[in-house]
């Protein structure tokens, strides 16, 4: 069987922060000791991509985004070469990167969280150094989560960032067939945890988005049993739907100052809240609103490597896909389109896709 050559120039796309994608030519690059060259076959649009970096780059520290470097902080893909010193994947191995490359040997790194690594060393897939909108990246072997034959590279993709980010936080708030489940912002992470939160048995399911669009996707996919417009009656209308007590469980993923005030308002007593979305303020009163209802607010960011493996093993045995929520794909030559459609929020999940999707 001849012997398949790379190519040694390959085309990735580049945010110059003006609301535009660039062409850039980079070489191939070749694994060194621990590393692996991924053939990517699927990297999904962040909405930090849009907020830090395709409109204008103003992420500081962990969100500062070096120009010049391939953009796509989602990727999944095939390895396809392999560097020295590898103890676990190999060539032929379908894999996640999780995005974020931590030094390894900080606190924060070896609980799993790299996104939490503080150290100089840290650099972040498509923020400080070449990320998936590119047919091949380079990656550490440790950075890599296994993909699943069951799984897709699409729906891999959507793991590597929004759906781990949501696992997170469901987690750290534990949702189950006890509750009703709110969720404030509906776009691609709203909509993953809505979807995570039906997998895991929540027997309410209530969103509220003010997209018309994003409304109607969260309904064609079955993922709310209501869905409500932001407006001065929202709360009442979700208490009236919970008979009154608010709901176990919520999730903000709008970061809108109102969309956080309703997410902790209609939670009952004793209730947990997680906020997701970046960005953005939060006013409130603590003794009626949170103290008085013994409630608790739980930060989430990203995930760690544990969680994350843990995730796609919970996929395969739920049967559900995250690619579901993907209303739109592009080729990488078409990425200028794929970020203008993301950034204008008619749509749900945006991937750029590689080649076929079936090749191993």
């Amino acid at each position: 069987m001849a012997v398949k050559m790379l190519p040694k120039k390959m085309a990735g796309a580049i945010l110059p922060g003006n609301s535009s994608v660039e062409m850039k030519e980079f070489d191939v690059p070749k694994p060194g000791h621990g590393q692996v060259l991924i053939q990517t076959k699927a990297t999904t649009i962040c909405g930090s991509d849009i907020r830090c970096i395709y409109r204008e780059h103003v992420g500081k520290g962990p969100e500062g985004y070096i120009p010049g470097m391939v953009a796509g902080h989602e990727p999944c893909g095939l390895i396809v070469e392999e560097g020295e010193g590898l103890r676990r994947f190999k060539k032929g191995d379908r894999v996640i990167v999780y995005h974020i490359s931590g030094c390894g040997v900080c606190n924060d790194c070896r609980r799993g969280y790299y996104i939490s690594c503080k150290s100089k060393f840290r650099q972040a897939y498509g923020w400080q150094r070449n990320g998936g909108m590119a047919p091949y990246i380079l990656a550490e072997e440790k950075d890599l989560i296994a993909l699943p034959d069951e799984l897709t590279y699409k729906d891999g993709a959507q793991v590597a960032c929004g759906f781990g980010t949501v696992y997170e936080a469901i987690e750290k708030i534990g949702i189950s067939g006890n509750d009703a489940v709110l969720v404030t912002g509906l776009g691609p992470v709203g909509l993953a945890a809505l979807m995570l939160a039906k997998a895991l048995g929540a027997n309410q399911l209530i969103g509220v988005e003010m997209n018309d669009y994003r409304i109607d996707l969260a309904k064609k996919l079955g993922l709310v049993d209501h869905v409500f417009k932001p407006g001065e009656n929202t709360l009442d209308e979700i208490l009236e739907v919970t008979k009154g007590h608010g709901v176990e469980r919520a999730i903000d993923a709008s970061a809108n100052d109102a969309g956080r005030q309703l997410a902790i308002r209609a939670t009952r007593e004793w209730g947990k809240i997680a906020f997701v979305g970046e960005g953005g303020t939060c006013t409130f009163n603590p003794s009626p609103d949170i103290i008085h209802g013994q409630k608790t607010i739980y930060g989430s960011w990203v995930t760690s490597l544990w969680r994350m493996e843990e995730l796609v093993e919970r996929l395969v045995r739920w049967n559900i896909h995250p690619e579901d929520l993907i209303t739109d794909e592009f080729s990488i030559e078409r990425a200028g389109e794929a970020y203008k459609l993301m950034a204008g929020g008619q749509c749900g999940k945006v991937a750029v896709v590689f080649g076929s999707q079936d090749e191993r």
